[in-house]
């Protein structure tokens, strides 16, 4: 039997990813999304190296003290906290200060990705993830597992196989719409991963093509991704096969933070946001293979 469709309690919350200002420290991005109007923010306590990333140190004691002012002065939430990486000689217990900090700041997600070489590495990668989840849990984070497009871990199906296998309590699925697209992505594929796993979206959009070489989806990625209804990524068509959920707007473009100043641009992104989703909602179901059907045979599009 069919479960009847539930519509979504409410909007989740709008957050501002790190990456789209990465030349902000924490509490500089925490003060911007607030006046640029979103609920939360997604702050990168393991640093990257990426050009043009804050050169402070994020989990240094003024730094993690300034940010905890900001929260308190602003009100903004944390909705999750960036980015353990899986390398061939990671180990889990280098996470944990970020981990304890998202606990602190009341996170609820810690974002992962796998950047290994090997594709014979498939029991390392679960072994890992696993163990981060397993420092997570006390904090009371889950662990989201990202799959961008030049990465090891490339498509929906690789990174839904890890978090499977590895079974925690706590593992999720991060979708990310600009990933969706490079990797090919049938939206369609979205309702086959258990909602309990889908925690929440990362936001931007993209032109039609997509780029044929590492290089290009990297340059993409990092400094050219397009405010959302500027592409042509079917947003709807994603929302309403995920569960409902929050939103965080991951969409650094350099050349429009040099033109339009960091609150400005971040207040664009939220603006596009809000507009181009309107009234979209989760349509989804319980995955029975009538409910797959009956809404494939309606959408049948791709992100």
């Amino acid at each position: 039997m069919t479960t009847p469709f539930q519509p979504a309690p409410g909007r989740g919350l709008y957050s501002l990813a790190h990456l789209t200002l990465i030349n902000c420290t924490v509490p500089e991005l925490v003060y911007v999304a607030a006046r640029a109007g979103y609920d939360a923010v997604s702050p990168r306590f393991i640093p990257m190296n990426v050009p043009g990333e804050f050169a402070e140190s994020p989990v240094s004691k003024d730094q993690v003290q300034a940010a905890k002012t900001a929260l308190k002065t602003t009100g903004l939430e944390v909705l999750d906290v960036e980015l353990a990486r899986i390398t061939e000689d990671s180990d889990p217990r280098a996470f944990e200060r970020a981990l304890e900090l998202g606990g602190e700041l009341g996170a609820k997600r810690m974002i992962m990705s796998a950047w290994t070489k090997s594709p014979d590495d498939r029991n390392f990668l679960i072994d890992v993830y696993g163990e981060t989840c397993d420092l997570a849990a006390p904090y009371g984070l889950t662990v989201d597992l990202e799959f961008p497009s030049f990465s090891r871990l490339r498509t929906l199906d690789e990174a839904l196989d890890i978090v499977r296998a590895a079974d925690r309590p706590n593992g999720g699925i991060l979708v990310d719409t600009l990933y969706l697209h490079l990797s090919r992505v049938d939206i369609g594929e979205l309702l086959h991963v258990p909602s309990e796993l889908l925690h929440f979206l990362h936001i931007s959009d993209c032109l039609p093509g997509i780029a044929d070489t590492r290089e290009g989806m990297i340059q993409l990625a990092r400094d050219a991704r397009l405010y959302p209804g500027e592409g042509w990524i079917d947003f709807a068509g994603i929302i309403e096969r995920m569960p409902p959920m929050d939103y965080s707007i991951e969409l650094p473009n350099q050349s429009r933070v040099a033109e339009l100043g960091y609150e400005e641009h971040a207040r664009r992104c939220l603006t596009h946001a809000k507009q181009t989703f309107g009234d979209a909602q989760s349509q989804r179901r319980l995955p029975g293979p009538a409910a797959i059907s009956a809404q494939e045979d309606h959408h049948g599009q791709r992100a």
